[in-house]
């Protein structure tokens, strides 16, 4: 079982403009799915975002990277403009 941290701008900027069922299924998606086996159930990422994964929940996406037992999320947000976004946040 992997340990899930979030980027602190999550909650502050992310989360709220997103509608809450899909709050509710992202938030399993990630609990169930992406603790357990978060090299299978996530896509690896190329060019600038190599090193990263990808979740993909309906037309959601949460970017991630895995270090030891530990899953840091970087990003949740829409798939049309989350890989713009999430740069912003690779270096904090």
């Amino acid at each position: 079982m992997y340990k899930v941290i979030y980027h602190p701008d999550i909650p502050k900027h992310d989360l709220l403009k997103i509608p809450r069922n899909i709050k509710a299924i992202i938030r399993r998606g990630i609990e169930e799915r992406l603790t357990q086996e978060p090299f299978l159930v996530g896509e690896p990422l190329r060019h600038s975002l190599k090193g990263h994964r990808k979740l993909r929940v309906g037309d959601y996406r949460v970017i991630y990277r895995v270090q030891g037992s530990t899953i840091i999320v970087l990003k949740i947000g829409h798939r049309k403009d989350v890989y713009a976004q999430v740069f912003s946040r690779l270096n904090a």
